[in-house]
């Protein structure tokens, strides 16, 4: 590892063009061009780059080895549990049956299919403690905004004019926009001095303008909420709803289930707990879980199952609608089956506990060399402050790029937004002590740094293709298309 080599940018495709190149070799029409409308017609040829096959392979694939992920590096990315994803699962995940399906293909002929459908409905309705599960969203987010959907048409049916959510200061944050999207007004609950809801700020607010209270716990420090009991009891005696953000699912999956804590619909993270692909706006995959009184309102089509046959259907007279059109993310879907059928009871377990026991030998090394953001005993993350460093001209987004000249992907910086200079990291169960040991020394390297010589650090990253973006102009001035000089 040289945090101070250099790497050769790739140029752009069109750069390697050369007119009259060509990747392919077609054979001469036998048969006349039949004429077309005008309106049809290119008034010029389209800007393709003139390139050989070869060339066409070679750039890609150094594309490819730029990229940071799982495969390639450490990736201890907070909030997002960028786990290991299993290679057998990858295998079975393409046989024909599955990828080659079509949404249109007669119930039928999809047998198979339709029936991990309804058993992955069942195997996560188990896991989080609750009676049903819909698969319909197709993300995180999406399977948020089908919750709060749920949690709307509930409350409407049952003639309440609710307008508010509430909202925990260290929650993600699409959870006020799915609730504005509902056409709810979110409000804001303060966390106390040890990082939890202060449910005594709870109780003072809610109240029969209240249609749900959005949580995630663990919660985005890490931490768990001890009090959820209570908690959801306030939320209860109110009327309202306990909706769960599962994006930290990993850390308590076999542990404990969010429905017996008094959840009343949550949404999972596929492509997060259950080790399947994840990134690039997708794939994904966001199952919703509702208790018994809300599954009339989940979404259609589902899976329903007779006389030993399975058949999508569409008879749910309360539902909320359709979500999307087909499930084109149903590898996702397989891939999560799989694992969780590999896994076991006792398997999802040991992946949770292994998940927390990591984090806390890197909270416990790492301390001594950042300050914790909170001194809670956290879960399978957790948020350290640069803010010490940053009075020095030294931020955690340097430290964020500097890490990449150590072959190591940054942690999440600058979330929760409660936490000033933040650095969230997740190093979940899928890594060795070999490398959790590297990410300390790198760790610790970098702060030295920070204070002989921070030129090196607000300066990195230095062995990228690319230096330091100037951020700002991208998203105000961003060149998305290539044009000749």
């Amino acid at each position: 590892m040289n945090p101070n080599g250099t790497k050769r940018a790739e140029r752009l495709i069109f750069e390697y063009s050369s007119p009259g190149r060509r990747g392919v070799a077609l054979p001469k029409l036998t048969f006349a061009i039949p004429d077309l409308p005008a309106p049809a017609l290119r008034k010029s040829p389209p800007a393709l780059p003139h390139v050989t096959e070869v060339d066409v392979v070679r750039h890609y694939t150094r594309l490819s080895q730029m990229n940071f992920c799982v495969d390639t590096n450490f990736y201890p990315l907070g909030s997002c549990t960028m786990k290991y994803n299993p290679r057998a699962n990858e295998r079975l995940a393409g046989l024909e049956g599955f990828a080659a399906a079509h949404p249109y293909q007669d119930d039928g002929d999809v047998q198979g299919l339709l029936e991990l459908q309804w058993d992955l409905e069942r195997y996560l309705a188990e896991i989080a403690g609750l009676d049903a599960v819909t698969l319909a969203p197709a993300a995180g987010a999406h399977g948020e905004l089908t919750g709060m959907m749920i949690i709307a048409a509930y409350h409407r049916d049952r003639g309440e004019g609710r307008s508010v959510v509430l909202i925990p200061d260290s929650a993600h944050g699409t959870n006020p926009a799915s609730a504005a999207l509902c056409g709810y007004r979110a409000e804001e609950i303060a966390s106390n001095g040890e990082g939890r809801i202060d449910i005594n700020a709870l109780a003072r607010r809610i109240g029969g303008d209240t249609a749900a209270l959005m949580i995630t716990n663990p919660n985005t420090l890490g931490i768990f909420e001890t009090y959820i009991r209570d908690v959801a009891e306030v939320v209860h005696s109110a009327g309202a709803t306990l909706y769960m953000d599962g994006a930290n699912m990993n850390a308590i999956m076999g542990i404990a289930k969010p429905g017996e804590f008094g959840v009343d619909v949550m949404h999972f993270n596929l492509h997060k707990t259950f080790s399947t692909p994840h990134g690039c706006g997708g794939p994904g995959a966001g199952p919703v879980a509702v208790t018994a009184r809300l599954a009339p309102y989940l979404p259609v089509p589902f899976v329903e199952k007779a006389d030993g046959r399975y058949a999508m259907s569409c008879d749910r007279p309360k539902s909320i609608g359709r979500m999307r059109s087909f499930a084109g993310n149903i590898g996702v879907l397989v891939r999560a089956y799989l694992y969780i059928r590999s896994m076991g009871p006792d398997g999802l377990r040991r992946a949770a506990d292994m998940a927390v026991f990591h984090s806390d030998y890197l909270r416990s090394r790492l301390a001594g060399i950042l300050p914790l953001a909170y001194p809670t005993n956290t879960r399978h993350e957790f948020v350290l402050t640069a803010q010490r460093l940053a009075k020095k001209g030294v931020r955690a987004l340097d430290i964020a790029k500097r890490l990449l000249d150590y072959g190591i992907h940054p942690p999440t910086v600058y979330f929760p937004l409660i936490v000033r200079e933040a650095l969230m990291i997740e190093p979940t169960e899928t890594e060795n002590l070999k490398t959790l040991d590297a990410f300390v020394d790198a760790m610790r390297e970098i702060v030295r740094e920070a204070g002989e010589t921070p030129e090196v650090v607000t300066s990195a990253p230095h062995t990228m293709p690319i230096g330091r973006l100037d951020e700002v102009k991208a998203v105000k001035e961003p060149r998305l298309t290539w044009q000749p000089h």
